[in-house]
């Protein structure tokens, strides 16, 4: 169907130009790709989704000439296949990573759009072009964006674009997260309109420092208004002057009643422990918590109570980063909470029917998200997963056990510097994102008695220079006698808050009791002792 209305506003999305209508009366966005029966001021949404509606037979046979009109040369057209049909339609392939056209943009002459293959899965157009990682890429609105400003830029450094228009290109880069996060910079040159200001912010937000954001001149619109106008130094000028992106957040004091008049929050979340809660006040968001124990005493078991406990009273996603286990036994031990059953060990007697309710209570919510590591666990590789699962999986909760495996995978020998390295990008990484992120760390053995025998925990037995204290919002210790010959005493750990921000109380803070039967810590106290 012809469209006789072109280049409308879109209430669906908010672009200020996606919106076409045909003469049957259906409207169509090319940027949220809603497509609507038009009846007077009244509408109906499709049964159908667009998606199902594209074409999906492909256009063979394309020719890659240079586009005078836009200033684009043959070799920048065949090297983005960006291909002209025997109809005089432009057509930008979308490749997946081994280059293989999955998807077709199709531009008529007539300026109208379909699609043909599964665009929703390409990924970003140009991905394909280029290896993962780098000093620069440049991120741009349309398919011809990307072509003119790789040109423009001597076929030096990556430029992809969204796919979908701006109202789609948080979605878009969330989807392609991981290819961009692993680029030093990441250019944002959006479209100089409302829309994709708006994106750019939204877009910037998602990768933080990395994110650079190009400032049109005044005349421009876009990366092919430059070429168009043959203004390439114009273009490199504004790219290398790029601002680096600073979030909003400076304010007068003065405009602060309302809030400091709210009622103080103790917590997101409480601890399933008691006494612990009555003196930490519980979990939130935007702190570090440390917590640290000697080896062997039960710190990954009562991370796990406290993953269950998460899960069962908030609606966050939970991401979990156990280093020195696999994720089967990870899941499985998760699911143990659940059943009250140790599944994790090979004596476990649970029916396959106790372990699907307990999958369906733990992993099969679709809330717990595992980093399967196959031993890389350099820093780099862990801050990137941890930022993923924060910003592209909406992780609210993060546990990572335990930062000595990620020290020692640093190997240059110098274990206060990797500290200090890992411990100070943690921070950032928090303040960045606004999760809670619950870490273990192991001790220095003290003089004496070791902390395997009951030790007391401090501050100053934390390895590194003191980085792990002085970053931490929260710093718990756990103390267990392992090798009492009582099995009460055996099995229980002292809980002591060895820093607290939040209220400065520190001190003991509970008992918890281990039960070998059903895999769990429950706290008690001295009357139930007696």
């Amino acid at each position: 169907m012809p469209f006789i209305k072109q280049h409308l506003p879109c209430d669906d999305c908010g672009s200020s130009d996606a919106l076409s209508v045909d003469d049957s009366g259906w409207s169509t966005c090319f940027a949220c790709q809603t497509r609507k029966r038009v009846d007077g001021n009244a509408s109906q949404t499709l049964s159908e989704p667009l998606s199902a509606t594209k074409g999906k037979n492909m256009i063979q046979n394309l020719s890659y000439p240079a586009v005078p009109s836009r200033g684009l040369t043959g070799a920048s057209t065949r090297y983005y296949k960006c291909g002209t049909s025997s109809q005089g339609e432009t057509v930008f392939e979308y490749c997946n990573s081994s280059g293989t056209v999955v998807a077709q943009k199709i531009r008529t002459p007539d300026k109208q759009f379909r699609v043909a293959g599964d665009i929703a899965n390409a990924g970003l157009y140009g991905q394909h072009l280029f290896s993962s990682g780098g000093k620069f890429v440049t991120l741009v609105e349309g398919e011809f964006d990307a072509v003119a400003a790789y040109q423009m830029m001597g076929s030096k450094w990556p430029a992809v674009s969204i796919s979908s228009g701006a109202s789609a290109a948080l979605r878009d880069c969330k989807k392609a997260f991981e290819f961009l996060n692993a680029f030093d910079n990441i250019v944002i040159c959006f479209d100089n309109d409302e829309a994709g200001k708006r994106a750019t912010q939204q877009v910037a937000e998602l990768f933080g420092n990395k994110a650079k954001i190009f400032k049109h001149r005044a005349k421009y619109k876009d990366a092919c208004d430059y070429l168009t106008d043959k203004a390439e130094k114009e273009f490199n000028d504004a790219w290398w002057s790029s601002d680096q992106y600073v979030p909003d957040g400076i304010i007068q004091g003065s405009t602060l009643l309302d809030e400091v008049m709210k009622p103080v929050q103790p917590s997101d979340v409480d601890y399933p422990f008691y006494e612990l809660t009555k003196i930490t006040y519980g979990i939130r968001k935007g702190e570090l918590v440390t917590i640290t124990a000697g080896s062997g005493l039960g710190k990954s078991q009562f991370l796990r109570e406290i993953i269950w406990h998460v899960l069962n009273k908030t609606y966050d996603n939970i991401g979990l980063l156990f280093l020195e286990e696999g994720t089967r036994r990870t899941g499985l031990s998760i699911m143990s909470l659940a059943a009250n059953k140790p599944l994790h060990l090979p004596d476990s007697r649970a029916t396959d029917q106790e372990k699907m309710d307990a999958y369906d209570k733990t992993l099969g919510t679709g809330r717990i998200y595992l980093f399967d590591h196959f031993g890389s666990t350099n820093v780099d590789n862990i801050i990137n997963r941890v930022r993923y699962l924060a910003k592209a999986l909406g992780c609210g909760y993060v546990f990572l056990d335990h930062i000595s495996i990620v020290v020692s995978a640093q190997g240059n020998g110098d274990e206060r510097r990797a500290i200090d390295e890992i411990m100070t990008r943690l921070r950032m990484l928090v303040q960045e994102t606004g999760i809670a992120l619950i870490c273990v760390s192991h001790l220095r053995r003290p003089e004496g008695k070791g902390h395997e025998e009951g030790s007391a925990t401090s501050l100053a037995q934390l390895r590194g220079s003191g980085s792990i204290a002085q970053l931490s919002d929260m710093v718990l210790g756990l103390e267990r006698n392992g090798q009492a010959e009582d099995s009460t005493v055996r099995n229980t750990t002292k809980v002591r808050v060895l820093k607290n921000r939040f209220s400065g109380i520190t001190g003991p803070a509970g008992k918890l009791l281990y039960d070998h039967e059903t895999g769990r810590m429950f706290e008690y106290n001295e009357e139930d002792e007696l």
